[in-house]
């Protein structure tokens, strides 16, 4: 018998009249955690006729291509050369990378040429602590931030050649981790200077605004970047944003500027006058093949992502009037599109204030006039020389008699000006620009690398997105929260579906009570979007880029009783949905630099459930997979670091994980090597998905369980024919199953539990828990006196 290592645990074997127990070997890696020169790494690839046993051993959540062989895609799963279905999943990394290093609140916006991003999401000494923990809670895989800004602050084609060093020397240490990344263009409400992250400011002064000229009018709230937002009265404006005048005038611009916006012209690089759409998007993709051409050719960059949460602007907007309230959020000052433009032309005007209420998320509750200065959004010396773009095109005008504004064209955003043809945001303006992105980007940096995409927030996935729109090796990317929760920033029994409750759902099916009902309300929102992503689509690999919860819920409680149940819970519920609905996530967010006090110093928002102010210094930190030393500076782990199938040699049907017990129930079929369905499917399902396509070269199942949870323990592994074997390698905090053979069509379901259960966190309540005698003492009273009412009828007739 192979001697145990300090670091081994216990296992036993259940499967036909058989029990014993088995001892792990433990990988040859140095005290930092990475493998000895001349040693086989612990992420090696598993040959077909591999036992668990061989010595030849690998992380499951180790996705560099020792350990996979390259990842790639075969319908909507990610496959390892092995044929093995891929379980990605990891972290955004980070919500500090929309700000500058330097970034000073009080003297913001100026001197926006001259910032640095070099060091976001941390200084290159600092990674081997960050990307050593994140391996360690099994989430290796990355969506990396990067913005145009930090690209491209100080002018056009002019590029921080020094950030972009930086990101290369970064992205090249993900292998040694075995992680992998993809990079994405990250933007809210179109820049930092029209309150949200992405594009410079050059951009906005080509368009002709004057970025200090924005808040008086309301073009733009800026106190969430100037370090705000974490007061009542100012929590959770920032997404508003979209529809003030100038995040959306950029928008609008960038997607169909040569329609909207034809008399807007300026001089691009060489000199040459052009139309502000191709100006900025042909600015957009020389710096996004830039960015290809630095990192493109890395092993541990998968793929790019075009854009965080693209927007249309006033593209598509049906009044000039109102906002639609079921997909624009309403909060504070909201002023209508035709009120934005003339408060940007510099005129007082009376706009709505909106408060937050139940049911509703908002109800107008007062008005007032704002911009009373006077102050113009536009700069006299711009291309617009101080007046309104949109005043330019005929839009609307300015009665001098009557002193008032004057709506000219209600629909002009809803159809092309010169032709009356009505126009699509997706279909005339964002397909079109993610094909020539694909393309631009596949050529410098391989044919290969996948293409992340996604609709806009809180859309499905459009039924538009036919195979002719669509680019190669392309992957929906859509994001999801909670956002009944996101916009209280409360979390507790009662839950809603914001999402059902948009789309006409009957309010008393929308509401839920309970863990129980917090999962199985998540778990129906993530599957509608993942769904709508297959019958859309096809059979396309569906990611969910975004997802996290808000850490100073329920008025920041937790920080100062450090006790984080609710955030527990939620966070539970959410991978729980996750699980349930078998899709890979990137968690927003892992961000060293949050603290208690500013949270992510981003717009108020505070996400990340890691702080390095709450961790132990480097010097006393352990760097293999089993040091819980890293875990310091986590809160809320129990829920997020948990066991999940990484690699399956085969299709996974079912999982489910117990945060409580430390248990889970796992389902896979093994396919059959036929030719898989690639078309869209108005049935296509999360329980059904095609079991065919898919050629193994591999028996050996392996699933992430993290240390944490299986030091000391014994294993039971529940389910298991009589050929099949398992072992348990905590250095690799890897479970792997190997089974005796592959017989097409054949299910397999284990049930895997470790003695002693992991103490519980919470209880898994529902309503039947916490009012079923209630409910019942109530409907036997109403039996009762419905019963003596049918009894005294019948005596009246007699």
């Amino acid at each position: 018998m192979i001697s145990r290592t300090a670091s081994d645990a216990s296992f036993i074997l259940v499967g036909p009249d058989q029990s014993q127990d088995l001892s792990a070997t433990s990988a040859s890696v140095t005290s930092e955690g990475l493998p000895r020169a001349g040693q086989i790494p612990p992420s090696a690839g598993l040959s077909p006729d591999s036992t668990p046993t061989s010595s030849r051993r690998t992380s499951a959540h180790d996705w560099s291509t020792s350990a996979t062989g390259g990842i790639s895609i075969r319908g909507r799963h990610f496959v390892d050369a092995f044929g093995r279905v891929c379980n990605l999943r990891g972290v955004n990394l980070s919500g500090g990378c929309k700000t500058p290093t330097d970034h000073d609140h009080d003297s913001f916006p100026a001197n926006h040429a001259a910032v640095t991003f070099v060091g976001r999401p941390f200084p290159l000494d600092e990674a081997h602590e960050h990307f050593s923990r994140l391996r360690r809670w099994g989430l290796s895989f990355i969506r990396f931030l990067v913005t145009w800004e930090a690209v491209e602050h100080a002018g056009p084609g002019v590029y921080d050649m020094e950030y972009l060093d930086y990101l290369k020397s970064l992205l090249s240490m993900l292998p040694q981790y075995g992680m992998t990344a993809f990079v994405v263009m990250h933007q809210d409400v179109w820049s930092r200077y029209s309150g949200g992250s992405g594009a410079p400011a050059w951009t906005l002064e080509a368009a002709g605004f004057d970025l200090h000229g924005l808040e008086e009018p309301g073009a733009a709230w800026l106190k969430g970047i100037k370090g705000g937002g974490h007061t009542e009265e100012e929590r959770g404006l920032w997404p508003c944003g979209y529809q003030k005048l100038a995040a959306a005038t950029m928008a609008t611009c960038f997607w169909a500027g040569d329609i909207f916006a034809p008399k807007l012209k300026v001089k691009d690089q060489v000199g040459e006058e052009v139309h502000i759409q191709t100006f900025l998007q042909t600015c957009f993709l020389n710096m996004w093949e830039k960015v290809a051409e630095t990192v493109g050719n890395l092993e541990g960059v998968l793929g790019f992502e075009i854009m965080n949460e693209p927007h249309r602007g006033y593209i598509d907007l049906k009044s000039m009037y109102e906002f639609d309230y079921n997909t624009d959020l309403h909060l504070g000052h909201v002023p209508t599109a035709f009120q934005s433009f003339m408060l940007g032309a510099g005129h007082p005007t009376a706009v709505g204030h909106w408060t937050r209420s139940f049911p509703f998320p908002s109800r107008l509750t007062s008005t007032k006039v704002i911009n009373t200065t006077g102050q113009k959004a536009w700069r006299d010396d711009g291309p617009t020389q101080g007046k309104c773009l949109w005043e330019m095109h005929g839009v609307w005008g300015w009665d001098t008699q009557k002193n008032q504004g004057v709506v000219l064209r209600e629909t002009y955003f809803t159809k092309d000006p010169m032709t009356g043809r009505k126009v699509d945001w997706y279909t005339d303006f964002y397909y079109p620009l993610v094909k020539r992105w694909a393309e631009r980007v596949q050529s410098v940096s391989g044919s290969d690398k996948l293409v992340f995409v996604e609709a806009i927030p809180n859309e499905f996935c459009p039924a538009s997105w036919t195979a002719e729109h669509r680019p190669r090796n392309m992957v929906y990317a859509p994001h999801w929260y909670d956002l009944n929760a996101l916009f209280a920033k409360a979390f507790g029994d009662f839950t809603a579906n914001v999402q059902g409750l948009s789309r006409g759902m009957f309010p008393l099916r929308a509401f839920y009570w309970g863990q129980q009902g917090a999962r199985d309300n998540f778990s129906l929102q993530i599957r509608n979007v993942v769904e709508a992503g297959y019958r859309a689509l096809g059979e396309t690999p569906v990611v969910i880029g975004e997802c996290g919860i808000p850490m100073d819920m329920n008025k920041g409680e937790a920080f100062k009783t450090d006790d984080w149940t609710w955030q527990s819970r939620m966070m539970d519920a959410m991978i729980t949905a996750l699980d349930r609905c078998l899709v890979g996530f990137t968690l927003w967010n892992y961000n060293p630099d949050n603290d208690d006090h500013r949270g992510d110093d981003w717009n108020g928002e505070n996400f990340s459930w890691f702080s390095r102010r709450r961790a132990l210094p480097a010097s006393l930190l352990g760097y293999d997979q089993t040091s819980p030393t890293l875990d310091n500076g986590g809160r809320i782990l129990r829920a997020i670091v948990r066991p999940y199938p990484a690699k399956t040699a085969g299709i996974p049907l079912r999982f489910d994980y117990e945060v409580n017990t430390g248990s889970f129930t796992f389902e896979w079929a093994i396919p059959d090597a036929a030719v898989s369905p690639t078309g869209a499917r108005s049935d296509a399902s999360i329980a059904s998905p095609p079991r065919v396509g898919h050629v193994l070269k591999s028996k050996t199942t392996e699933i992430f369980f993290p240390s944490m949870l299986g030091h000391g323990k014994k294993f039971v592994v529940q389910g298991l024919a009589e050929n099949d074997e398992y072992v348990y390698d905590e250095a690799c905090q890897t479970l792997r199953i190997e089974l005796g053979k592959l017989v097409p069509g054949r299910v397999h379901r284990v049930v895997v539990a470790v003695d002693p259960r992991p103490r519980g966190i919470f209880m898994v309540n529902s309503v039947w828990d916490d009012f079923g005698s209630s409910i019942a003492t109530v409907a036997f009273l109403l039996l009762a006196f419905l019963t003596y009412l049918v009894m005294a009828s019948f005596g009246a007739m007699s």
